[in-house]
């Protein structure tokens, strides 16, 4: 049974109960003419005097209350001439000392002695109440006398019963009683178990609260003295002090929680914790004050409290606290019984059914409401997780869709919708580590005729023919002899790749070209017709270029290149088409001399290394830089990624590096004499990772330099490891343990595996200054750089953000969260002498506003 279904069971068991009270109101009982006498203790009074005094007041048919006071009681009345009256019921078990004499004719004839004095065995009958059977004969007159004492409530509501009609109502009663006292104990354990099970302090509280208002009405119905410790009249005393500020306390402080008033109102909070605190004081004081004045004082307390209970329901539903429905209704109830009660202990109001069982009443309908709201608050966590559930699954479609559509973005040139260089690469490489013995033509066609269109139709036209000439160009690219899909799924096929604004790529099996060489030519002219545009027939001007695997290169990068070569030659200008040639390269001969040159310059000591400065995003300081190769004499004729790629291939990089390394290293020696401890970082070649030799040089290097341990960093670019990178792998891995740092350089330029570069034992990522450039105006540039940043640093690397040209691009960074940056915002690359003057200058601390 769901906990919904089962607290509307017990809801209806609830009103059952508090229906069937009333029966008591029924019952066949007589309530008899009273008499009393209200003298001040006097332990030398007897009886006889009693009777026999002035100053009898009548009472008529109600029942004595006479509220807190400390007088002696005497209470007098005639028993009718019903033989069938035989026994005496005081309804109320808080009277600490009760004389009963019955009278004949005038004189006594029979007296007991009890009260909650003293234990429960001695009573004449073992009933909760106090029960005084006596003889009834017809042919005599009977009166009963009643001496009352009490330190709490002086009342003694009385009734004369026939015994057999007493127990028959006594088990009515009984029976209701019990169905009530079990549906608070079902209640209790079951919120107790909801506690265990949530560890959730409200239901804890409840159950502590119901607890209180159980042990309270026990006590006050005299039940608790019967079963629980009939033989400790002081228990039964003490156990009515504590029972009310107990369940005022966790009654408060359930509220509290169940309102929520923390975040709804923090001056109730405040209120309540202030009342809570005095049930508290008021608790203790019982310990130290004698009987009557504590009950006084814990009853006097309890009526504002219930007030306070009563009020905060209504005042929080109509600021909208959806709990405070339930809550209204509960302590409503509860607090208008207990209040009633109260008042009759206080004699504000008379006994009565209502007034004697208010607390009972309102306490059934508490426990059946708030047990209605509290399965109603786990209905609604239930829900509330579910729907968080069902939000988190849409937030994770969505960041899903996003990264999809990210990765989309990244490898599709969003004018044309092709595939951009990046997955030309990719697929390019793909295809020859798969098929080594493949023979792969890599043709580019270029536009030469876009930037007169442009400056003829504008931007926007020439966008138009752009899409168009990509869709024209793609449909019949898939029908060229040996034509390669570079991209292909269900709902499209992409033969053609947009390397970048005017230039398209496309990947051909040599071999079934060359089986039609007819059929491949005529498609190849047809790509380069003119285009219709809007009537116009726009010539493009198209060339192609194309470059052979193996025999003109063994990767992407160096086909596209030099089929870019071929496209832009004489040949190509001539027929439209060209292959490479090494004899028509017009960079051989350029490079063949800045071979012999390079060569020349580093025996003659020619080269120079330039630091340039890293600074931390967040604290604006500089930590690092970055050593940077020049050649003093050839500045403007040779750029620095010239002179790498012509040591990379003529096999000067070996010699290169090691100076580099050794230089390096000098210069940072330099910045520590200085004061200056900042990371060293210098490019490596992957041609040097390959060298068998080369980490065990850097062992040796990095014994003779000890100072600079763990501040030398070696930066390989991402696209250079994928070359081979198991050896890389390798040869990183101990360059690691020599104490070397590693940075992933050019990060975004080109192609590599996630899940490679989560093996490499590097703790930096450097942002290809591609992506930077542009990132002020391009928002595509700033989903991919802050998408780079997120993942870097999820996996634990630092960022480096190179190329940062102004205070805009900065700031993008700085809020994206990257952790360093680099470029000519902060200074260009520097000579050492020239570095240190920039460094002990204070106003380049602050460059980015950063203190």
């Amino acid at each position: 049974m769901t906990p919904k279904r089962w607290y509307h069971l017990l809801t209806t068991l609830a009103l059952l109960a508090v229906l069937a009270l009333p029966v008591q109101g029924a019952e066949p009982g007589v309530q008899p003419e009273i008499e009393y006498l209200r003298l001040p203790p006097d332990p030398h009074l007897t009886p006889e005097q009693v009777m026999a005094a002035d100053g009898w007041q009548t009472l008529g048919p109600r029942s004595p209350n006479f509220g807190y006071i400390r007088d002696t009681v005497w209470l007098r009345f005639n028993v009718p001439d019903d033989p069938a009256l035989n026994l005496l019921e005081i309804s109320y078990s808080h009277l600490d000392y009760i004389r009963f004499q019955l009278w004949a004719d005038g004189r006594p004839i029979a007296e007991e002695r009890t009260g909650d004095q003293v234990p429960f065995a001695q009573r004449p009958v073992r009933h909760r109440n106090f029960l005084f059977p006596f003889e009834h004969r017809p042919d005599r007159h009977y009166q009963i006398l009643l001496e009352v004492r009490s330190n709490g409530a002086m009342q003694i509501p009385l009734r004369l019963w026939h015994d057999k009609a007493f127990f028959e109502a006594a088990f009515v009663e009984d029976l209701v009683h019990a169905v009530y006292y079990g549906i608070l104990i079902t209640a209790i354990f079951f919120n107790l178990f909801v506690f265990l099970a949530l560890r959730e302090k409200i239901y804890l509280l409840y159950v502590l609260s119901t607890l209180g208002y159980l042990l309270l009405i026990a006590s006050l119905n005299g039940i608790a003295y019967q079963f629980l410790w009939p033989g400790a009249p002081d228990i039964q005393n003490r156990a009515m002090l504590i029972a009310i500020p107990f369940a005022m306390i966790f009654t408060l402080w359930f509220s509290q929680a169940f309102l929520n008033l923390r975040s709804q109102s923090r001056t109730l909070e405040r209120l309540v914790d202030g009342v809570i605190l005095l049930n508290l004081a008021a608790g203790l004081l019982t310990f130290a004050t004698d009987y009557n004045t504590a009950i006084r004082l814990v009853v006097a307390l309890s009526i504002p409290s219930c007030l306070l209970l009563t009020v905060l329901g209504p005042q929080q539903w109509l600021r909208g606290n959806r709990q405070a429905v339930y809550y209204t209704l509960a302590w409503g109830a509860l607090s208008l019984g207990s209040a009633v009660t109260a008042a009759n202990k206080y004699g504000l109001l008379p006994v009565s059914f209502v007034t004697v069982y208010g607390m009972q009443i309102g306490s059934a309908l508490q426990a059946a409401l708030l047990a209605m709201a509290l399965a109603s608050r786990i209905y609604q966590e239930r829900q509330d997780k579910i729907i968080a559930r069902e939000a988190e699954l849409r937030a994770l479609e969505a960041r899903r869709s996003v990264e999809l559509k990210l990765m989309e973005q990244a490898l599709h040139n969003p004018l044309t919708g092709l595939p951009n260089r990046i997955s030309f690469e990719m697929m390019l490489n793909d295809l020859i580590m798969r098929h080594p013995d493949k023979r792969l033509g890599v043709a580019v066609l270029n536009l030469n005729n876009l930037g007169s269109v442009t400056k003829t139709l504008g931007h926007r036209n020439t966008d138009r023919i752009l899409e168009l000439t990509a869709q024209r160009f793609n449909g019949e690219a898939r029908h060229l002899p040996g034509a390669l899909p570079i991209e292909q799924s269900k709902s499209r096929t992409f033969f053609l790749a947009s390397l970048d604004r005017q230039s398209f790529g496309l990947i051909v099996d040599v071999d079934r070209a060359e089986a039609t060489p007819k059929a491949a030519v005529q498609h190849l002219d047809t790509l380069r017709q003119p285009v219709d545009y809007l009537g116009m027939q726009i010539p493009l001007d198209a060339r192609l270029g194309v470059a052979l695997f193996p025999d003109h290169g063994a990767d992407a990068n160096t086909l596209i290149r030099r089929a870019t070569i071929a496209e832009g030659s004489e040949r190509a200008r001539e027929r439209g088409m060209a292959y490479y040639s090494p004899a028509r390269d017009s960079y051989s001969a350029d490079r063949l001399t800045l071979v012999t040159e390079l060569r020349n310059a580093l025996e003659n000591r020619e080269l120079a290394l330039y630091l340039q400065p890293k600074q931390a995003m967040v604290s604006g300081q500089i930590v690092g830089v970055e050593a940077l190769i020049r050649w003093p004499r050839r500045q403007h004729g040779t750029r620095p990624d010239e002179i790498i790629q012509v040591a990379e291939q003529t096999g000067l990089i070996k010699p290169l590096t090691r100076w580099v390394l050794e230089e390096a290293l000098s210069l940072r020696t330099r910045l520590l004499a200085e004061g200056w401890h900042l990371n060293l970082s210098v490019n490596i070649s992957p041609n040097n990772l390959r060298e068998p030799d080369f980490h065990p040089h850097v062992q040796r290097l990095m014994a003779s330099y000890p100072d600079h341990k763990g501040a030398v960093i070696f930066e390989i670019t991402e696209t250079s490891m994928m070359q081979d990178p198991t050896n890389s792998l390798r040869a990183l891995n101990a360059l690691e343990r020599a104490g070397i740092r590693i940075s992933i350089d050019d990060f975004g330029s080109g192609y590599s595996s996630l899940s490679y570069i989560k093996q490499l034992p590097a703790s930096e990522i450097k942002i290809d200054r591609s992506l930077i450039a542009d990132l002020a105006t391009q928002p595509e540039d700033r989903v991919i750089v802050q998408t780079t940043i997120d993942m870097c640093h999820s996996l634990g690397y630092q960022v480096v953000a190179e190329g940062v040209e102004d205070e805009a691009t900065a700031e993008i960074l700085r809020s994206m969260g990257c952790d360093m940056i680099q470029g000519y915002l902060l200074t260009p690359p520097r000579p050492l002498d020239e570095l240190l003057a920039w460094l002990s200058t204070p106003r380049r601390q602050p460059a980015l506003g950063l203190g």
